[in-house]
Parts: structure tokens; sequence; C-alpha cells
């Protein structure tokens, strides 16, 4: 972005307020239609507070990538501390990873930064990494831990399998959905999708 400062995410309950408020906004009314004042209000703030807190919409838009992102970097925490055999650590990882990309605001991001690319092309790109960085890491640990325990078998390429999984994952959840639009639903429901996914992956990898 061009000269927008990127705060950390605080605790700060009104900071807190105030970024919920405008991903509501931001994805219901899109950038340009959305405005400061109502943003305010539903926060329960003054619009003084919330420019003291933020450099205008723009960092404010801004706020909100980048609290996302920290959403989905607990929401992997979760899955990291899953137990178990191949199928259930790929099967956990999968349901969380196909959450994440098939989350309408994932969607929403993506609309929002192709309609301004201009401004917001290096804030998309930082969340988008971040999120696939993330997500990616995980399954690559469980990848060469599954393999050296004997749950899968050897794989000499885990971030090429691990890119397998989950664009087995990202086309029905993610990708029909942006080019059909979200009120066209995936004829599979998640699970499905979920499922086939990891058997097709084991009939491959599976030990």
């Amino acid at each position: 972005m061009h000269g927008t400062a990127v705060r950390p995410r605080s605790a700060d309950p009104k900071r807190q307020a105030i970024v919920r408020a405008a991903r509501k906004s931001f994805v219901s009314e899109g950038y340009a239609a959305t405005r400061i004042e109502p943003i305010a209000r539903e926060a329960g703030v003054s619009t003084a507070t919330l420019y003291a807190l933020f450099d205008g919409k723009a960092g404010l838009f801004s706020a909100v990538i980048d609290d996302a992102a920290e959403d989905f970097s607990h929401q992997m925490a979760g899955v990291r501390t899953i137990e178990g055999d191949a199928r259930q650590q790929l099967t956990s990882f999968a349901e969380a990873y196909a959450g994440f990309m098939g989350d309408p605001f994932i969607r929403s991001v993506f609309r929002l930064v192709m309609a301004e690319r201009p401004r917001f092309e290096a804030v998309a790109l930082r969340f988008f990494e971040k999120g696939r960085a993330e997500f990616g890491a995980t399954l690559i640990g469980i990848l060469v831990a599954q393999s050296e325990s004997g749950g899968l078998k050897p794989i000499a390429r885990p971030s090429w399998a691990a890119g397998n999984l989950m664009g087995m994952l990202e086309h029905p959840v993610f990708l029909v959905p942006l080019v059909t639009g979200d009120e066209i639903r995936v004829r599979r429901p998640l699970a499905v999708v979920v499922e086939d996914a990891v058997e097709t992956f084991l009939a491959r990898y599976g030990a």
C-alpha cells in the first residue's frame, strides 16, 4: 500500500470492535461504498477515535486483512496439535484448509483486491502468502513426520505432495465459487470434498 502504516494486532477492545465492524462493511458493501462513520457507530466509538487508531479507510482495510490472517494462524495452531494416524491428521488438515479457502471472506478479499489492485496488491499478497505458508508448512510437517514413522510412503518431495492435496481442496471450494459466484454452491458438501481429497492422496502416498 502507498504509505499506509501496518500496525500489529492489538488486544485493545475498541480497536478490535472497529476491525470487526469494518470487516463486515468491506465484505457486504465493497471498498468504495464503505464509509467510516457507520463503522465507528457500529463499533461504538467516535470517528475521532477511529482515525486515531487507523490511517483512514485504506489503513483500516489493511488492518482488516492482517486481523483475518491472524485468525487463520490461530486456526492452524489447533491443527498442529492433532494426534493420530496419517488419515486422521490429513483429514484434520484438509478440514481446516478447506474451511479457510471456502470462507466467503477470502473470496470477498480477493474480489476487492482485483477491483482495487493498484492500491491493495501488496496487502493481498501478504495475506494470501501468509495463509498459504501457514497451511503449507503445517501440512509439510505432517507429511514428513508420517513418512518417517511409516504412516505414509517415503515422500521425496513433501512440498510437491502438499501442493497436490491443497490443490484438490482449493479447486472446488475456492476457484469454482470465485468464478461462478457465491450464490452457486459446490455440488459436493465440504465433508465430501475433504474425504475425496484425502482418499485420493492416500491412494498415492498411503503406506
